[in-house]
């Protein structure tokens, strides 16, 4: 897959970075907040919820690996939260960022997590293959489209952050969210940023049951999903 070589790095209201995709001439997080909108969209409404349920164990798929913020916030609060907990963690991305433009990403100071920053490099430099980021936390970054998921029944976390409908309007149809929802274990959430009238539709005729949460600084409401037991 072709790198997206030409993102720009730019400072969000936080104080955190995001990136700026000439390929999709999208930003990858919420202006607002890069740092604020993972922990709400993605940490909160979905890792957290999950969490609070005791498992002995998570598997989480994201869409859209992108910065590796969400992966990064994840494992940062898998270890402090639920370090009793096995996390398997796949990402999906089909334009990964370099190396270097990670190496430049301010989160692992901006988390107050200095520390992790080999982690969080480590999650960037060697795709398709499995990592043991801490005893309780695995991770793969997997190069590949969105569309070539095959998965069956097995994840109990999905974090859906593709580029917006108005961006990569094919990852919003119902062929691919067929494929994320039979990805799915009964019981398990999806999360993410979009809250469409016409996605919430379309997610409740695949079969899932949908909330309208408060969304992020910045945006009214978010989504989340639960495929039923």
């Amino acid at each position: 897959m072709q790198a997206d070589s030409n993102a720009k790095i730019i400072l969000t209201d936080d104080g955190s970075h995001s990136l700026e995709s000439a390929q999709f001439e999208a930003s990858y997080h919420s202006t607002h907040g890069a740092i604020q909108e993972t922990d709400t969209v993605f940490i909160q409404a979905a890792l957290a919820h999950q969490l609070s349920k005791a498992p002995e164990q998570l598997a989480i798929l994201e869409i859209g690996f992108g910065t590796g913020l969400n992966a990064l916030m994840s494992y940062l609060y898998s270890q402090k939260e639920a370090p009793q907990c096995q996390i398997q963690y796949l990402a999906l991305e089909a334009y990964p960022i370099s190396s270097e433009t990670a190496a430049a990403l301010n989160y692992t100071e901006e988390l107050a997590a200095a520390a992790s920053q080999d982690t969080f490099l480590a999650m960037h430099s060697l795709p398709n293959r499995w990592q043991t980021l801490a005893e309780n936390f695995n991770f793969c970054l997997n190069i590949q489209r969105f569309e070539e998921l095959t998965a069956q029944n097995a994840f109990d976390i999905v974090y859906y952050d593709a580029f917006s409908p108005n961006v990569q309007a094919e990852l919003w149809e119902e062929p691919m969210l067929k494929k994320i929802y039979e990805a799915m274990r009964p019981g398990a959430c999806l999360s993410t940023y979009c809250a469409k009238g016409a996605f919430k539709r379309l997610l409740k005729s695949i079969g899932f049951r949908v909330e309208a949460l408060p969304g992020p600084k910045g945006k009214r409401e978010m989504t989340r999903a639960f495929k039923e037991a």
